[in-house]
């Protein structure tokens, strides 16, 4: 194995429009352009993520075979420290859910697609009194 414990996660989704996910990834969830060649490829970044937005045009997405090539039940993870304040700011922004706010024993998440289906989950650990922040 190549890669170090310390590197990033990198994660690719296969998109449509290299263009339209950069905006939807900066603009509404906090990620910065690491490079960007679009029409057929951009790397953002988020902490320690870093997102592969693959178009059709990247080697990526040309070395899938078609029927694996739709977006999945697979989706990133983003913590948040008050989700009811980012579904609003989201929302206002124009973006739809996919789902319904869900609560668990672990916290609250719901589900938005980027502008090629892929989902992303916005979740907020539950608060246990003297415990750290649980994660799924």
């Amino acid at each position: 194995m190549t890669t170090a414990p310390t590197e990033l996660a990198n994660v690719r989704y296969l998109i449509d429009d290299v263009r339209a996910a950069v905006d939807f990834y900066t603009t509404h969830l906090g990620f910065t352009v690491a490079l960007d060649a679009a029409p057929a490829f951009a790397d953002v970044r988020r902490g320690p993520l870093r997102l592969l937005l693959s178009g059709p045009a990247s080697s990526g997405a040309r070395a899938t075979p078609d029927d694996l090539a739709t977006a999945g039940r697979n989706r990133i993870h983003l913590v948040v420290d008050d989700l009811d304040a980012e579904i609003d700011r989201l929302r206002a922004a124009g973006l739809t859910f996919r789902s319904d706010l869900v609560s668990g024993p672990g916290g609250r998440q719901i589900l938005l697609a980027d502008p090629a289906g892929n989902l992303v989950e916005l979740f907020q650990p539950a608060q246990r009194a003297g415990a750290a922040p649980a994660t799924p």
